[in-house]
């Protein structure tokens, strides 16, 4: 679009990810006229389609939303845009060497039937545990899609959000209140264990606590990651949240309905600066000099890009920058997307049926077979190497939407840990395809043929997350998902409400609460503040 090199806007959003999209829709829908600055050819952020090679498509960097928030579904209509949810009934499916498996559904007592095959003490445990974890999360969804209240200067409406919280806090009852505090610091592998006796089982429902962070199964806090993916994703294991066309079906056309309400987007225009006057941000300066001026900033870069690198160090508080300088973002996973000639036959699954397979198949697969595995797995990240034997998430997105590959051909898409930002001695240049061979050298034990299967490959690791999409450290969440950068701590108490130091300069991104996860609350949340 033609636009003169200095110009003025009511609202300037820097980053076109898909928090950045819902703030854009909420503040036009209420009247302004934000301008979203893209850095990239596309928006999207890490919830973007490209292609993997000729025919491919895929999600290249998230492969499951987290869910995205009903509310925000409903407000942006975004059905008329073509968006259209895939939720496949399987959740995951957990393959062992020995041939065995472990299949877990949408459906909770289909789950307790399959976990009843390996154990029925197990299956009967999971029944309370599963109820107790809804409950649970029924709380913690709540607080999760609210700004969460200040620490540092409460007002009334926080004492009153205080107050409906504790009321529902009581309402779990006494077991379920004993069992959400006891939790939320205890590590994820003694939490299981005080539940289940199936390794397989234990290792796919810590692995929830484990996913995208700098932490194993036996780190503390482990157990509040959990909880908090379980609220999320109203699963104790994780289902998968896809559509069609993949997740850069999902933010088109949120950018679509944005731009309907009166947004404006600028792609391949990078922000370089924020201009802030008299402690207040008043716009921003591209990349080629052109100069923004604007009423409000709302950054959805991560909070340590926006406030280390884009705005001037001399506009803030020494004790705050190192404030800022710790929060914690290493990142700690690649992501392996492979194109294939046919569906990949796992081991696992060779006395099932064609349609059973490729149902087993449809959800998440999860490759770590018991808490050794995943600990040992994390091990090497703590001392800056890749892991040998890596954990995996995994999905096969064509099985639910064939029109990603030409028909009967299929995508793999891994996601990687543990794969640590910064290698002790060595870099992602000369690590990228030894890392890869150690991930099909693992997934080979699982499906002996995957090779010659193999028509295309995409690798991409923590340092490409931060040098192309932005995401410092290469960590896809902006920041650790830690008790003390959780909540009303996110990133840090006095950022947890979206606002800076600076007035009229916002957060939006996934390093503000709720954290990281494609479901735009942090969006969301963040354009009520504004407004």
């Amino acid at each position: 679009m033609n636009v003169p090199r200095n110009h003025a806007v009511d609202t300037v959003i820097i980053g076109g990810g898909h928090n950045g999209l819902v703030a854009a829709f909420y503040l036009a829908k209420a009247g302004l006229k934000p301008l979203v600055l893209e850095r990239r050819s596309m928006v999207g952020g890490a919830a973007i389609t490209s292609e993997l090679c000729p025919g491919f498509r895929c999600s290249t960097l998230a492969h499951s939303a987290g869910p995205v928030h009903p509310n925000i579904i409903r407000d942006m209509k975004l059905h008329q845009f073509g968006v259209e949810r895939l939720m496949p009934e399987t959740c995951a499916f957990a393959p062992l060497l020995d041939g065995q498996r472990l299949v877990a559904y949408v459906d909770a007592d289909r789950t307790v039937e399959e976990i009843s095959k390996l154990s029925r003490k197990d299956g009967e445990r999971y029944q309370e545990f599963n109820q107790s974890i809804h409950q649970i999360g029924d709380l913690l969804r709540d607080v999760l899609w609210r700004t969460p209240p200040s620490i540092e200067t409460p007002t009334l409406a926080d004492a009153w959000q205080f107050l409906k919280t504790s009321r529902k806090f009581r309402a779990l009852g006494r077991t379920n209140g004993f069992r959400l505090l006891r939790w939320l610091p205890m590590p994820v592998a003694d939490l299981l264990a005080e539940w289940f006796e199936t390794d397989i089982l234990k290792s796919l429902l810590a692995a929830r606590g484990i996913y995208g962070d700098f932490r194993g199964p036996r780190s503390v806090g482990s157990g509040a990651a959990l909880l908090l993916q379980a609220a999320l994703s109203d699963h104790p294991v994780g289902a998968i949240h896809g559509f069609q066309g993949g997740l850069g079906a999902l933010t088109q056309g949120m950018a679509a309905a944005a731009e309907a309400a009166g947004a404006t987007i600028r792609n391949n225009v990078e922000v370089t600066r924020i201009t802030v006057k008299s402690g207040q941000a008043v716009g921003v300066v591209l990349d080629d000099g052109e100069e923004i001026t604007a009423s409000t900033v709302i950054s959805n870069v991560d909070p340590k890009r926006t406030l280390l690198h884009l705005v001037d160090p001399a506009n803030l508080d020494p004790n705050f920058v190192t404030k800022l300088q710790n929060i914690r973002t290493r990142g700690v996973m690649a992501k392996i997307n492979l194109a294939l000639d046919a569906l990949p036959v796992f081991t696992a699954l060779n006395t099932a049926t064609k349609t059973e397979a490729a149902s087993a198949l449809s959800g998440r697969i999860h490759i770590g077979p018991d808490l050794d595995y995943l600990e040992r797995a994390f091990d090497a990240s703590k001392y800056g190497r890749y892991s040998d034997r890596p954990y995996m998430d995994i999905t096969i997105p064509t099985l639910t939407d064939p029109t990603l590959a030409p028909t009967g051909h299929h995508v793999l898409s891994i996601c990687a840990q543990f794969a640590p930002y910064q290698l002790r001695d060595s870099n992602w240049d000369q690590s990228r395809e030894p890392f890869k061979d150690a991930v099909l050298a693992e997934l080979r034990h699982y499906v002996p043929t995957l090779d010659q299967h193999i028509v295309g490959q995409q690798v991409l690791t923590p340092f490409d997350f931060e040098s192309t999409y932005g995401m410092t450290g290469g960590h896809i969440f902006h920041g650790e998902h830690a008790l003390d950068q959780l909540f009303n701590l996110r990133p840090l108490p006095s950022l947890s409400q979206y606002r800076t130091p600076m007035r009229q300069l916002y957060l939006c991104g996934a390093g503000t609460h709720p954290g990281g996860g494609v479901t735009g609350a942090c969006g969301m949340n963040a354009s009520r503040e504004v407004l």
